[in-house]
């Protein structure tokens, strides 16, 4: 199987909308096949929700509604998907046939972003004094391969998002130049804004016994700073660029709002036994000492502080519910969780709340 060419997608429809960079980006996405006559394309997958093009070749397709049509790719309907939002009885190759398969949520998403993106063009405030709001050009999610990439807005914080948060969110990112050794956060202080990387790399640092000890190092679409402002406490760590960049900062207001309540789920004992019961993982995000003497049975343990560290480690595939004393650092776990695209919840009210249930 081969990845098709930018100039091969922007010939397709809905993706010619898309922008180059976009479209090659897509490309890795998308896969070719060549299928010998008299075969049917739909026969192998064909409940999957994918859209099928032809892109050298031909398919006579029949439709449950009596239609029929050849699809090749010097037609108009071979620049659409084939047959789609008809049903098909039947179809088959006509020749050798060159066909390319893209899953349909994936492009769904792509044009909404690009769509809803348009249409804001982010416009001037009426108030000038809405420093919060960035002035026309000056955020687009097309030009942020990195913070908005395919990955990120299919399984990562993006993904989750009510398509009615995405137009506000992209104009409430405010986007702001940094130089190498800038502190972005400083361990102790206030938490005021969420940070993504658009640009450039940063590391992230730790007091420990008066020494500065690295705790992990960020680049370009990686996110920072939510753990203060779901806790409500201060900033755990100093964020320092190590080179020039350029970061995308969002309000804590505008926080809550837009991301934290959109990607945070909490659920009660009852609700969260359940959900162990058909394959959830219990993770407890408290220090070991804590997890030690007081813990749910079969739980993980994973501190709030070492989570970032066993991304790799933990399956995607599996719900985790997160749990700590209150329901405070769980939150921060989960939320990290949910915008790396993991599945989790929180307990609410922690490890408490089950000492009341039981």
């Amino acid at each position: 199987m081969n990845t098709p060419s930018v100039a091969t997608l922007s010939r397709l429809d809905p993706l010619g909308a898309l922008s180059p960079d976009r479209l090659a980006e897509l490309s890795s996405f998308c896969h070719t096949e060549t299928m010998p006559a008299d075969v049917d394309p739909f026969a192998e997958g064909s409940g999957l929700a994918q859209s099928v093009y032809v892109l050298h070749g031909a398919v006579e397709v029949t439709y449950q509604d009596g239609g029929h049509e050849v699809v090749t790719d010097t037609t108009v309907s071979g620049h659409r998907p084939i047959g789609k939002g008809r049903r098909i009885l039947n179809a088959r190759t006509l020749a050798p046939t060159e066909l390319m398969r893209v899953d349909d949520d994936l492009i769904d998403i792509m044009v909404t972003w690009n769509q809803i993106e348009t249409l804001g063009k982010f416009e001037v405030p009426a108030d000038p004094a809405d420093s919060a709001r960035p002035a026309p050009g000056q955020t687009g999610w097309t030009q942020f391969i990195g913070v908005f990439s395919l990955d990120t807005l299919t399984s990562g914080a993006f993904a989750s998002l009510p398509p009615a948060h995405i137009a506000e969110l992209l104009q409430r990112f405010e986007p702001i130049e940094v130089r190498r050794g800038e502190v972005v956060l400083q361990e102790g202080d206030k938490g005021d804004f969420y940070y993504v990387i658009e640009s450039g790399r940063a590391r992230v640092t730790r007091l420990v016994g008066g020494v500065s000890m690295p705790l992990a190092d960020l680049k370009s679409g990686d996110a920072f700073g939510e753990e203060a402002l779901l806790v409500e406490g201060l900033r755990n760590a100093t964020v320092t660029m190590r080179t020039d960049g350029r970061l995308l900062r969002l309000a804590k207001s505008d926080f809550d709002a837009l991301l934290k309540q959109p990607l945070l789920t909490d659920i009660g004992y009852a609700e969260a036994l359940a959900r162990v019961t058909n394959g959830a993982q219990w993770l407890d995000v408290r220090f070991p000492s804590e997890y030690q003497h007081d813990r749910i049975p079969g739980a993980v343990n994973v501190p709030l502080g070492e989570l970032r560290h066993a991304l790799d480690v933990l399956d995607k595939a599996v719900e985790y519910i997160a749990y700590c004393q209150s329901g405070r650092r769980s939150a921060a776990a989960a939320f990290l969780l949910a915008q790396r695209g993991y599945k989790a919840a929180v307990l609410a009210g922690g490890i408490w709340s089950v000492h009341t249930a039981v």
